[in-house]
């Protein structure tokens, strides 16, 4: 096999292999049924109740989605893929669909740097519980 043939064909695998690692429940809808609540801190409980007031109508109740938005306790959402700065501009400029079958996110009204500051350490919490590091 020529070395390029052989470059190609690992470049093949490799890319199925990150497809098949990265790939989730969010272009289903589908929503988690359990996940592991931790104790949450006095800014990670504030930050749920934001959540729950602004996010969760589509994010579903504990970040597990709903039919109009995805799960965010999925590898996809951990923080070397969307670090913490891809929340507050998702929130302030709303986000392209890319990933997921829902359409695009619209910004989110009146949800402020702090509000939203408080509403990924929430997220990063449950994550963290669900094995997303």
């Amino acid at each position: 096999m020529k070395k390029s043939t052989l470059i190609i064909y690992a470049s093949v695998v490799l890319g199925v292999a990150v497809v098949l690692f990265l790939q989730d429940n969010s272009k289903t809808g589908q929503t988690i049924a359990e996940i592991n609540i931790p104790q949450l801190n006095t800014a990670e409980t504030r930050g749920q109740q934001l959540f729950d007031a602004n996010c969760s109508v589509c994010h579903g109740k504990n970040v597990t989605g709903s039919d109009r938005g995805p799960s965010l306790i999925q590898k996809i959402y951990q923080p070397r893929f969307h670090a913490d700065g891809a929340f507050f501009i998702a929130v302030k400029s709303g986000a392209r669909a890319h990933h997921w079958q829902f359409g695009s996110m619209q910004p989110v009204e009146g949800v402020d740097k702090s509000d939203v500051a408080l509403i990924v350490q929430y997220v990063r919490a449950l994550q963290r519980a669900n094995g997303i590091k």
